[in-house]
């Protein structure tokens, strides 16, 4: 199995497309870095972390996407309130950005057995 193969991954690599192409014209650098930055941190720590030798370096790599999933959810409700982000859209995310955590979550119980 490759880290591409998981669910949460392509999920995760989806929603940063997505935030990355919606906020292409944010003229709030700052806002955009951020919320790009957190939004790459998500598949890029399932990914690191599926290609570490041990389960617990792995899920050290799996708990920082889990974080950067809350961080990801924050920066939503914050554009969603400012009007960076439409409110459609950011709910959208939002769900996913829970759903990628619970995902997370069971990969990481499963890693830990």
């Amino acid at each position: 199995m490759r880290f591409e193969d998981l669910d949460v991954w392509k999920r995760s690599s989806r929603l940063c497309v997505d935030v990355y192409k919606e906020l292409a014209n944010c003229k709030d650098y700052g806002f955009k870095d951020q919320i790009t930055r957190c939004s790459l941190s998500v598949p890029s720590n399932i990914a690191e972390g599926f290609e570490r030798s041990t389960n617990k370096d792995s899920n050290k790599f799996f708990y920082y996407a889990k974080g950067s999933c809350g961080e990801l959810r924050t920066q939503i409700y914050i554009g969603i309130e400012i009007g960076y982000i439409k409110k459609e859209i950011g709910l959208i995310w939002k769900t996913e950005t829970e759903q990628l955590s619970k995902m997370l979550f069971a990969l990481i119980k499963s890693r830990s057995s």
